[in-house]
């Protein structure tokens, strides 16, 4: 992933799931942490996505990752919100949560502080989920400020819709 991917590059690539996710007759939700949306907006800056785009969660919090998306206490208590365990809770939540058939879900640090040893600011888990299907998640490793950690982490998991849609 390019910390430095355009707007531009961003909104192609956006407009390239839209495409693939309409083609496949899918319906598309996000749940975002780290990103706050920005996956979202992306996707919903696509003209046409109404047809195709289903929700967007922003859910920062525990409590939101919880009763929004049906996180589990004990998940967050002993994996943390950014973690494998997780990231598969929360896409598997919006998908259970909404009449999408595709999902991805979001969780990381974006920085500059909240960086432990174990999980350094830069790490990003990012989980995609097919209706029915098993999830697949990916723990990522980002450079750069907060900005850019976030502009890789909506340039991968729109890579990741991409693969999941066609």
């Amino acid at each position: 992933m390019s910390k430095h991917i355009s707007d531009e590059a961003l909104e192609e690539l956006a407009t390239r799931v839209g495409t693939a996710v309409q083609r496949q007759h899918h319906r598309l939700a996000t749940a975002e942490s780290c990103t706050g949306g920005w996956i979202s907006k992306a996707l919903t800056d696509v003209p046409g996505s109404s047809s195709w785009f289903e929700c967007g969660l922003a859910a920062y919090s525990y409590e939101a990752k919880q009763a929004l998306l049906g996180v589990q206490q004990a998940t967050l208590e002993e994996h943390g919100a950014v973690s494998r365990e997780t990231a598969i809770e929360m896409v598997s939540g919006a998908l259970v949560h909404s009449g999408a058939s595709l999902a991805v879900a979001v969780t990381g640090i974006a920085g500059p502080g909240g960086g432990t040893e174990d999980k350094p600011v830069g790490t990003v888990w990012i989980a995609w989920k097919r209706r029915g299907g098993y999830p697949t998640a990916v723990v990522f490793h980002f450079d750069g400020d907060r900005e850019q950690v976030r502009r890789q982490t909506v340039e991968a998991a729109l890579h990741g819709l991409l693969e999941l849609a066609t």
